[in-house]
Protein backbone atom coordinates (compact mmCIF):
# COMPACT_ATOMS: atom_id res chain seq x y z
CA UNK A 1 0.00 0.00 0.00
CA UNK A 2 1.47 3.60 -1.10
CA UNK A 3 2.00 6.07 1.58
CA UNK A 4 -0.48 8.84 1.76
CA UNK A 5 0.92 11.46 4.88
CA UNK A 6 -1.87 13.48 6.31
CA UNK A 7 -1.99 17.20 6.15
CA UNK A 8 -0.70 17.47 2.09
CA UNK A 9 -2.94 18.47 -0.42
CA UNK A 10 -3.25 15.95 -3.23
CA UNK A 11 -3.87 16.11 -7.23
CA UNK A 12 -5.88 13.20 -9.15
CA UNK A 13 -3.10 13.17 -10.96
CA UNK A 14 -1.29 12.25 -8.43
CA UNK A 15 0.97 15.04 -7.44
CA UNK A 16 1.09 16.21 -3.81
CA UNK A 17 1.41 19.22 -1.91
CA UNK A 18 2.75 21.05 1.00
CA UNK A 19 1.28 24.70 1.72
CA UNK A 20 3.15 27.02 3.75
CA UNK A 21 2.13 30.89 3.71
CA UNK A 22 1.70 31.30 -0.15
CA UNK A 23 4.28 29.02 -1.21
CA UNK A 24 3.79 25.56 -2.36
CA UNK A 25 6.50 22.58 -2.55
CA UNK A 26 5.52 20.00 -5.25
CA UNK A 27 6.30 16.55 -5.84
CA UNK A 28 4.25 13.09 -7.01
CA UNK A 29 3.16 10.65 -4.75
CA UNK A 30 4.60 7.41 -3.79
CA UNK A 31 1.89 5.86 -5.40
CA UNK A 32 3.47 7.57 -8.71
CA UNK A 33 6.84 6.97 -8.20
CA UNK A 34 6.04 2.85 -7.61
CA UNK A 35 4.17 3.32 -10.86
CA UNK A 36 7.20 4.77 -12.37
CA UNK A 37 9.73 2.67 -11.17
CA UNK A 38 13.35 4.11 -11.24
CA UNK A 39 13.26 7.32 -11.90
CA UNK A 40 16.32 7.71 -14.19
CA UNK A 41 16.03 11.68 -15.29
CA UNK A 42 14.09 14.35 -14.23
CA UNK A 43 12.97 17.60 -16.27
CA UNK A 44 12.85 20.10 -13.73
CA UNK A 45 10.46 23.48 -14.82
CA UNK A 46 12.67 26.50 -14.93
CA UNK A 47 12.72 29.04 -12.34
CA UNK A 48 10.74 32.17 -12.98
CA UNK A 49 8.28 30.26 -15.39
CA UNK A 50 4.66 31.26 -14.41
CA UNK A 51 2.03 27.87 -15.32
CA UNK A 52 -1.78 27.93 -15.32
CA UNK A 53 -3.24 24.96 -13.39
CA UNK A 54 -2.92 21.80 -14.21
CA UNK A 55 -0.32 22.41 -17.50
CA UNK A 56 2.65 20.15 -17.84
CA UNK A 57 5.79 22.30 -16.20
CA UNK A 58 8.00 19.20 -15.53
CA UNK A 59 8.66 15.41 -16.55
CA UNK A 60 9.92 12.07 -14.88
CA UNK A 61 11.70 9.15 -16.94
CA UNK A 62 11.59 6.34 -15.41
CA UNK A 63 13.04 3.08 -17.01
CA UNK A 64 9.54 2.42 -18.12
CA UNK A 65 8.19 5.84 -19.41
CA UNK A 66 8.53 9.06 -19.34
CA UNK A 67 5.64 10.91 -16.88
CA UNK A 68 4.59 14.61 -17.19
CA UNK A 69 4.29 16.46 -14.11
CA UNK A 70 1.47 19.09 -13.56
CA UNK A 71 1.18 22.17 -11.86
CA UNK A 72 -1.60 21.96 -9.19
CA UNK A 73 -2.62 25.13 -8.93
CA UNK A 74 -1.69 28.37 -11.46
CA UNK A 75 1.67 30.27 -9.82
CA UNK A 76 5.38 30.89 -10.17
CA UNK A 77 7.75 28.87 -10.01
CA UNK A 78 10.49 30.46 -7.46
CA UNK A 79 13.01 27.22 -6.72
CA UNK A 80 13.66 23.61 -8.04
CA UNK A 81 15.06 20.84 -6.81
CA UNK A 82 18.77 20.72 -8.49
CA UNK A 83 19.84 18.21 -6.60
CA UNK A 84 17.59 15.79 -8.49
CA UNK A 85 20.15 16.32 -11.91
CA UNK A 86 22.27 14.33 -10.28
CA UNK A 87 20.29 11.80 -8.13
CA UNK A 88 16.83 11.65 -9.89
CA UNK A 89 16.22 8.09 -7.87
CA UNK A 90 15.99 10.16 -4.78
CA UNK A 91 12.34 10.42 -6.34
CA UNK A 92 12.16 6.96 -5.12
CA UNK A 93 13.32 6.80 -1.76
CA UNK A 94 12.41 10.34 -0.20
CA UNK A 95 9.15 11.57 -2.37
CA UNK A 96 7.33 13.65 0.33
CA UNK A 97 10.82 14.69 1.64
CA UNK A 98 14.34 15.36 -0.39
CA UNK A 99 12.35 14.16 -3.72
CA UNK A 100 10.47 17.21 -3.93
CA UNK A 101 10.12 18.95 -7.35
CA UNK A 102 9.65 22.54 -7.08
CA UNK A 103 8.54 25.37 -5.04
CA UNK A 104 6.13 27.91 -6.51
CA UNK A 105 4.41 31.03 -5.30
CA UNK A 106 0.41 30.74 -5.56
CA UNK A 107 -2.08 33.23 -7.39
CA UNK A 108 -4.82 32.13 -5.51
CA UNK A 109 -4.60 29.84 -2.62
CA UNK A 110 -8.64 28.80 -2.88
CA UNK A 111 -7.53 26.98 -6.05
CA UNK A 112 -6.38 24.63 -3.32
CA UNK A 113 -9.78 23.94 -2.35
CA UNK A 114 -10.25 21.81 -5.15
CA UNK A 115 -7.65 19.84 -4.75
CA UNK A 116 -7.97 16.04 -2.63
CA UNK A 117 -6.79 15.45 1.17
CA UNK A 118 -5.23 12.52 2.41
CA UNK A 119 -8.46 10.84 2.63
CA UNK A 120 -9.88 11.20 -0.68
CA UNK A 121 -6.60 10.27 -2.38
CA UNK A 122 -6.36 7.63 -0.84
CA UNK A 123 -9.72 6.85 -1.98
CA UNK A 124 -8.92 7.62 -5.83
CA UNK A 125 -5.57 4.65 -5.51
CA UNK A 126 -7.52 2.42 -3.67
CA UNK A 127 -10.27 2.16 -6.41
Amino acid sequence: MSEVPEGLIYTKEHEWIRLEGNEITVGITDYAQNALTDVVWVELPEVGATVDSMESFASVESVKSVSEIYAPIAGEVVEVNEDLEDAPETINTDPYGEGWICKMNVKNLSDLDSLLDATAYKSLIEE
